[in-house]
């Protein structure tokens, strides 16, 4: 009997508590000082006999038979593949690349201008792809850009077409927008099944104005704000996202107070995701001003412990810890946490197949056509598909590796060089945060 591999031991963030996580064997437990004390014992190889106790720890998995335990970790693997495989796809198209906005950290705004547009034939030809390459998955389409909602007489004609065929295919559909041209679109979504409207507010009408504004310097604020109260109006979901960096994140707290006072957050359609600023194709203007995930969370936790009405606005996960506060139960193993290629595909209006949204319109990603013609790279899609904590040699020893998943296929390749590589997750700092957040 040994200490399991897979167990995640630290000690909770002011606190003299520690906890213990095992995903494999589904357990969690705050140990008080001397209950630690004895699992770092163990944990170091010093043999204790501290029979009740001991039980226990052999009980929950925590001192587990690695012949056992890796019987445990084969079955738990092959559930994950079932699972995986009944999950419901989320398929991205990409209308354009272009964009009303020029906002100071996108990432597409050193993408090749494409020569070709987007047209009815296009749509046709992505609808027939999807219904016959995914006609025995769940699947939902997401509508993406550069802004998918741009106000063009043309592109608007184009949209509604999209929003009319996807509805008669009984497609649900969401659209990740800046929310600018909202107000123009709601009659046109309105003939769709939406399942969410996804818009990005940075903060207050000075922040977001500062970081998200026109081309040529125009202010949004307002008529992101009008288009969100039309979307709850007219009943569709929002997610609101936030992208979080040094540079807005004082103003984070009031912004909550301002989606309080709206209303937003007592509405069952609103919630909210915080969308940390990192680097991701090319180097940001300012990196300086750049969180890492740890670091974002630390002051997260600051932020809330000085204004804990925030969490009415956003509660952070912590990795597993708020599903744990919420379920009472831990989440499935992570055996992958990229869902490039098996429950996430990209298509884009040139015709162009990609594995995920963080790699549309980047050369030497595309993985095919369904435009004009079919064809698809095989050998390539193999490889995002055999992507997970198995096929990763660094994660083989890594006691994370259940909750982290391997991390971002995408991120790991532009750091690495390769896409069977780890784009490793802080899963200890954040867990001990985590647990002083909702377990203290």
């Amino acid at each position: 009997m040994k200490f399991s591999r897979y167990n995640i031991f630290s000690k909770i963030h002011g606190s003299n508590n520690f906890f213990i996580v095992n995903l494999l064997s589904g357990n969690a437990d705050i140990l008080d000082p001397y209950e630690a004390r004895i699992v770092d014992s163990i944990s170091r190889g010093v043999v204790r006999s501290l029979n009740d106790f001991l039980s226990i720890l052999v009980e929950k998995g925590y001192i587990s038979d690695p012949d056992s335990e890796q019987k445990l970790f084969r079955q738990k693997y092959l559930e994950f593949l079932d699972n995986r495989y009944k999950d419901e796809i989320q398929i991205f198209f990409i209308t354009n690349y272009s964009c009303n906005f020029s906002c100071n950290y996108c990432y597409q705004d050193q993408y090749n201008i494409a020569t070709t547009a987007l047209s009815k034939e296009v749509i046709d030809l992505f609808l027939k792809y999807i219904n016959t390459s995914f006609s025995d998955r769940k699947k939902y389409i997401t509508l993406f850009g550069g802004e998918p909602l741009l106000s063009s007489p043309i592109h608007k004609e184009l949209i509604e077409y999209f929003v009319s065929e996807t509805a008669k295919l009984s497609f649900e559909l969401c659209v990740v927008t800046n929310g600018y041209t909202l107000p123009e679109y709601i009659d046109i979504l309105s003939k769709g099944r939406i399942r969410e409207i996804q818009v990005t507010l940075d903060g207050t009408a000075s922040v977001h104005n500062s970081r998200r504004h026109l081309k040529g310097g125009w202010n949004t604020f307002e008529k992101v704000v009008n288009g969100i109260d039309l979307c709850l109006e007219n009943n569709f979901p929002v997610n609101l996202r936030v992208v979080v960096d040094k540079e807005n994140f004082e103003n984070l707290h009031e912004l909550a107070k301002f989606s309080i006072n709206k209303g937003w957050t007592d509405n069952p359609l609103f919630k909210t995701q915080l969308g940390r600023n990192y680097e991701l194709h090319h180097c940001q203007s300012d990196p300086g001003k750049l969180f890492d995930r740890a670091s974002l969370y630390e002051n997260l936790y600051l932020l809330i412990q000085k204004n804990p009405e925030f969490v009415k606005f956003h509660k952070p996960a912590y990795s597993f810890a708020k599903f744990l506060s919420q379920n009472g139960k831990l989440p499935d193993p992570l055996f992958d946490s990229c869902p490039a290629c098996k429950t996430e595909w990209a298509f884009d209006f040139t015709g162009n197949i990609y594995p995920c949204t963080a790699t549309v319109g980047k050369e030497g990603e595309s993985l095919g056509k369904f435009f004009p013609s079919n064809e698809t790279f095989e050998e390539l899609i193999n490889i995002w598909e055999s992507r997970d904590i198995l096929s990763i040699e660094k994660c083989a020893d890594c006691n994370l590796s259940l909750a982290c998943g391997g991390g971002c296929g995408s991120v790991a390749k532009n750091l690495n060089g390769t896409i069977c590589s780890p784009d490793c997750r802080p899963i200890k700092e954040l867990l001990e945060l985590g647990f002083a957040a909702y377990f203290s």
